[in-house]
């Protein structure tokens, strides 16, 4: 494994447990602080980044397994989109920040993702 695929590696994993710690804590003491809409926000979040980081780790298995080309884009865009997405609805919920256009650019780099996938699938031999 390339020093590279180890460094994607292990930010997959870090992504993974901070799904899970934002997700105990968004379910057993983020309702005690704010509001009911806040603590969906924050599930909201959640939910993305567990859903592009298992994406993520497919694509990676993909790509060592059957030399999936063009992998890199997909998993640049989620990385860059679940930290815009996930990232803004958590600031918004924990820190009381307003995330502003953060959170809808991530989605958009969310989506690019997915598209990006497609293009390099289509373009694979």
């Amino acid at each position: 494994m390339q020093r590279s695929e180890r460094i994607i590696w292990c930010l997959v994993a870090l992504s993974g447990a901070i799904t899970v710690m934002v997700g105990a804590y968004a379910a057993h003491g983020l309702a005690a602080r704010v509001s009911a809409e806040l603590v969906h926000a924050a599930e909201t979040g959640v939910r993305y980044q567990a859903w592009h980081t298992l994406a993520i780790m497919a694509v990676l298995v993909g790509q060592r397994v059957f030399g999936f080309k063009g992998w890199q884009w997909p998993v640049a865009l989620w990385g860059l989109g679940m930290v815009g997405f996930s990232g803004s609805l958590y600031a918004m919920a924990m820190a009381d920040l307003n995330a502003g256009i953060v959170t809808p650019i991530g989605g958009a780099l969310l989506i690019a993702g997915w598209l990006m996938l497609a293009v390099a699938v289509i373009r694979s031999p």
